[in-house]
């Protein structure tokens, strides 16, 4: 499994967008493995080479590049991933010359995303258009990312991210706070910063100005 990233033009403006989400959810591409998908974008080698240099400066780990031109990969970038569907072609300015007008979609609505199973190590649960319940617990190794708040009915032992579509008013609520690594907006504290406030216990987070607040769930 690994997350595949599809650059848009100009790049520059998408490297922006990257950053952003990374200072949102400062974990989101921690020991994740990605694929690059550049199809359509008409990139040259050189600037295929700058911009895995750019996300390798992101700490993105690019496993494998799709949608280039054979020969553009080679010494010095990752190699096409094995196995899997070719990505479709992307049509010409010709071939869509004719077609009708694109009309923007309304933005998609704010939804919650239950979960009835607990979340297992290994496992990574994003939903940035809602809420995220989990009606279990959440294990070491396992993250979940919200784009609003968070609520784990178990113990919270994994990296719980709210707010990531760039919400301060997010929370985290768990009935047993154990976890590795918790973060709101793009503010995050790991276990260690965290030390034994609330540790084991039913805890809620919030943040006030720009510190990460842990207290009792009363």
């Amino acid at each position: 499994m690994a997350l595949v990233l599809a650059p848009v033009l100009p790049v520059s403006d998408w490297l922006d967008e990257l950053d952003a989400l990374a200072r949102r959810s400062p974990a989101f591409f921690v020991g994740r493995p990605v694929i690059l998908d550049v199809a359509g974008l008409g990139l040259e080698r050189e600037a295929l080479v700058a911009l895995v240099a750019d996300l390798a400066a992101r700490d993105v780990a690019v496993m494998g590049i799709e949608g280039a031109d054979p020969g553009q990969l080679g010494a010095g970038l990752p190699p096409p991933p094995a196995g899997g569907r070719p990505v479709d072609a992307v049509p010409t300015p010709e071939a869509t010359a004719d077609a009708a007008p694109v009309v923007p979609s309304a933005p998609a609505p704010f939804r919650s995303l239950i979960l009835d199973a607990p979340v297992r190590s290994g496992q990574t649960i994003l939903h940035l258009e809602g809420d995220i319940t989990v009606m279990g617990s959440v294990a070491s190794g396992a993250e979940v990312i919200a784009g609003g708040s968070l609520h784990v009915y178990g113990a919270l032992r994994g990296r719980a991210i709210a707010g990531a579509a760039g919400n301060p008013e997010a929370r985290i609520t768990c009935r047993r706070f154990e976890p590795e690594l918790i973060a709101i907006d793009g503010l995050y504290r790991t276990a260690d910063d965290l030390g034994p406030v609330q540790r084991g216990l039913p805890a809620q987070v919030r943040l006030e100005g720009d510190a990460i607040k842990v207290a009792g769930l009363d």
